[in-house]
């Protein structure tokens, strides 16, 4: 037992110091000539600075974009939301869809392919509707579409806490855990990702794999874009630009719900290194290692230095005194997520081992 108590110690070291100094690799390539582009946007409901936050999209250092935003249901808030900001911006091209014709089991993936319809130009965007962008946002995530094997382009994302003590601790789940986990898979070479906060990707691409219909029942439907891509041979690229993400939760309950369905995605997407991530959770893996090996001490010292500079690196040091309790959450929680064949997901319960979706169309020619 002191055996397996010191490699456990040893083993989240190891990974706490890789989540401190892994880099992601991200696009170095040259800015190619502008192209148009369309953003699609789908929403739903008023969600804290929703208006600031499409504003930015009106305000994109680009010479010709469209946006298309989309709800399903006819009294969604986020109507007046857009109509307001046609208002103010008349010179930018905006289009509203409201439909609410459902196609799967996804409701996100049924907006989009209502919205698709509209989408005038050869390049996309698709971006939640909780981020906050610069005015060179189009400019960094299209950039890598000009390279003919770039499949998709996708960005990180930080979280930006809107609220008290429980919004704070969900930020600490993607700035502490989330997005450190990303860089170091990146760092060794992993590209199997697609980040819902930006996928970019060209409209023949979009088509050959079977448009958004081939994601109407999955529900990491951002996942699933990169992956089907990849099929073609084509690559998912990495933007260096890091986006903000609005997290809102104000209760544990709230908080709980979402990240829990957040693990149950990453269930469903690689069950195998979802089962060993539990070495992440460097606090709690840690107190065991100790309990099972008390001589492992100088490992466990470096691993907990290492965790709580990550937490350090938010604007507020005092976060750092969230980091045991950070990382304990997300050993509940992981264990929570291999239970359940649902999760709840805006009101509506959407399968987490629905069939892997294929190719419906050829490569592109």
């Amino acid at each position: 037992m002191a055996t397996l108590g010191s490699i456990l110690v040893l083993v989240s070291t190891l990974y706490a110091l890789a989540a401190l100094l892994c880099r992601a690799r991200t696009w170095r390539g040259t800015p190619a000539q502008p192209r148009p582009v369309t953003i699609l946007k789908p929403l739903c409901g008023a969600e804290p600075r929703l208006e600031a936050n499409l504003a930015m999209l009106c305000e994109q250092d680009w010479p010709e974009y469209q946006i298309v935003f989309g709800v399903r249901d006819p009294n969604d808030p986020a109507i007046d939301v857009v109509r307001r900001l046609v208002r103010r911006h008349p010179a930018c091209d905006i289009a509203l869809v409201v439909d609410a014709h459902t196609y799967g089991t996804n409701f996100k993936v049924s907006n989009l392919i209502n919205m698709a319809r509209y989408a005038r130009h050869p390049w996309l965007v698709i971006a939640d509707s909780d981020i906050a962008v610069p005015s060179d946002y189009l400019a960094q995530v299209t950039a890598p579409l000009a390279d003919a094997h770039t499949g998709i382009v996708t960005c990180l994302y930080r979280g930006r806490a809107f609220g008290g003590f429980w919004s704070r601790v969900g930020a600490l789940f993607i700035d502490t855990w989330f997005a450190p986990s990303v860089r170091v898979a990146s760092a060794f070479g992993s590209t199997a990702f697609g980040f819902g906060a930006t996928i970019a990707l060209r409209a023949d691409t979009l088509r050959a794999i079977g448009g958004f219909e081939a994601l109407r029942n999955r529900l990491a439907d951002d996942y699933w874009l990169g992956a089907l891509t990849r099929e073609l041979g084509l690559a998912t690229v990495l933007s260096p630009l890091c986006v903000a993400t609005e997290v809102v939760e104000h209760s544990f309950a709230e908080l709980w719900t979402r990240e829990r369905r957040w693990l149950q995605t990453i269930r469903s997407i690689n069950p195998a290194g979802y089962a060993f991530s539990f070495i992440t959770f460097t606090f709690p893996m840690i107190a065991l290692g100790l309990w099972l090996s008390p001589g492992s001490w100088p490992a466990a010292l470096v691993a907990g230095v290492a965790r709580c500079t990550l937490h350090l690196r938010r604007p507020a040091p005092r976060l750092v005194l969230y980091a045991p309790l950070r990382d304990c959450l997300l050993l509940v929680a992981w264990c929570a997520g291999f239970a359940g064949a649902t999760t709840r997901w805006r009101r509506q319960a959407v399968p987490i081992d629905a069939p892997r979706p294929h190719l419906t169309r050829g490569p592109i020619r």
